[in-house]
């Protein structure tokens, strides 16, 4: 079959340090929305594009991802500033002091009852602590990447829809070729059809165009079944409900792609993909979880104090202040000190060498790219071409047939060779189109993904 192996692109998503990551499979998802509608929906590569990037699931679990970061760096800016509590107390108690070890002549054994009112604020503040300070820089940086990383999810569902609006435009565009086919095989039937019955040409062309023109109906058949699944697809992709019709208002495009500047197409690409960008601010909130797990060896200072009021009643009350500093000094926890420097320096390499992979990833990203747009273009001229010679063969063949010159074998070949040629042509096209996506993707110019496959 023409669509064997042309399933949708992968993607590869950087992870982030917190929150529900996106996989590759979830840019295959979506979360639906609208109702289905009895009319049939007209759907451009525009709206498809605009719809998943509102409803694509590695969108959603993107800025979950994103919002999960944020939490995090509160919480670890909270350690930094100062924790103001406030509590107010009513108290009434009876003590029984000899169950207290209190056993004084002349003083009574039960106290009470009694009762008394306390209103107090308390202030904690961690003045020198190095290593919150740390932890919250790398908090920081990890919200930096997550923001970075929600970022390229958007180039990631241009090429996923895209890429699925594509393959839907190459099956309706092979059904209309095997519709084409199967028109022709018919004539080639009733003619052979015709001729046998005329005493003019033996039943083995007859039993010939009857094999092919039922050849030819399988393949509509199969045809059409891709197309309806490949629909369901790009439906999950951009959050249409399953049941929903719609039919493509765009034609499948086709322009050379001239601007084959490898080392400045790298280039721009290193500049402008936001996962790199993602993956520097993971490194950095590494190199400062590695200062942090350091710094644990230095000393914190941190004071506590409250201010309250306390008495009988609050008409019969007095204030009451309370205020200490703390210093601590870690002496002996040489082990966990070294086991958690260890595990921040291992974290930090790991970081560093994903940096370093990501970087030539994107470079052999660019270059594929790059080739399958050169290869893609070469073929579609090859098709092109080869197309218009089956045709010329296929109406050669039919005219020595039908003057008796030849029987219909030739007819029958040549019907198989416009397939082939029609089949190499769409898939052609296709390659191209989702060669020139992937470049897009691969320079982070999803967005202008227009101009790519418009030929830039």
């Amino acid at each position: 079959m023409l669509l064997a192996g042309l399933a949708p692109l992968g993607s590869q998503t950087p992870q982030a340090p917190a929150g529900p990551a996106p996989t590759a499979g979830s840019f295959q998802g979506s979360v639906p929305k609208g109702t289905v509608s009895p009319q049939s929906l007209p759907l451009s590569l525009d709206d498809a594009i605009q719809r998943g990037l509102q409803t694509n699931l590695g969108i959603i679990l993107s800025g979950t991802q994103t919002a999960a970061a944020r939490g995090q760096r509160l919480s670890q800016l909270q350690s930094l500033l100062p924790s103001i509590d406030f509590d107010a107390k009513e108290t009434a108690a009876q003590v029984d002091l000899p169950s207290e070890g209190l056993r004084l002549p002349g003083i009574p054994t039960v106290i009470g009852p009694f009762g008394y009112t306390d209103i107090r604020a308390s202030l904690s503040w961690s003045l020198v602590d190095l290593p919150a300070l740390r932890s919250y820089l790398a908090a920081r940086n990890n919200f930096a990447s997550a923001q970075l990383s929600a970022q390229d999810a958007r180039d990631m569902v241009i090429l996923t829809v895209g890429n699925a609006y594509l393959l839907v435009l190459a099956d309706q565009t092979r059904i209309s070729s095997v519709e084409a086919q199967v028109a022709t095989s018919k004539v080639s039937l009733d003619q052979a059809t015709a001729n046998h019955q005329e005493g003019t040409a033996p039943l083995l062309d007859e039993l010939r165009a009857r094999v092919d023109y039922q050849s030819q109906e399988q393949e509509l058949i199969v045809a059409r079944d891709a197309l309806e699944k490949d629909k369901l697809a790009l439906a999950r992709t951009i959050g249409l409900p399953l049941a929903q019709q719609f039919s493509l208002t765009d034609t499948t495009p086709y322009a050379a792609f001239d601007q084959m500047n490898v080392d400045a197409l790298i280039q721009q690409a290193k500049a402008n993909r936001k996962d790199l960008a993602a993956l520097v601010e993971q490194t950095e909130a590494a190199e400062q979880q590695r200062k942090a797990a350091k710094n644990e060896r230095l000393p914190t200072v941190k004071i506590n104090s409250d201010y309250g009021d306390i008495g009988t009643t609050l008409g019969h009350s007095h204030g009451t202040v309370d205020a200490s500093a703390t210093l601590s000094v870690p002496v002996f926890k040489e082990y966990a000190l070294r086991g958690d420097a260890e595990q921040a320096q291992a974290q930090l390499d790991t970081a560093r060498a994903q940096l370093s992979d990501k970087q030539a990833q994107i470079e052999a990203e660019v270059r594929d790219a790059l080739l399958d747009i050169a290869s893609a273009q070469r073929q579609v001229e090859v098709a092109r071409s080869t197309v218009g010679l089956a045709n010329e063969a296929l109406q050669e063949a039919q005219e020595r047939y039908a003057n008796g010159v030849s029987d219909n074998l030739a007819v029958s070949q040549a019907q198989q060779s416009v397939a082939q040629a029609n089949d190499q042509y769409v898939a052609s096209l296709y390659r191209d189109n989702v060669a020139k996506l992937s470049l897009a993707r691969a320079l982070g110019a999803g967005q202008d993904y227009k101009s790519y496959l418009g030929g830039k």
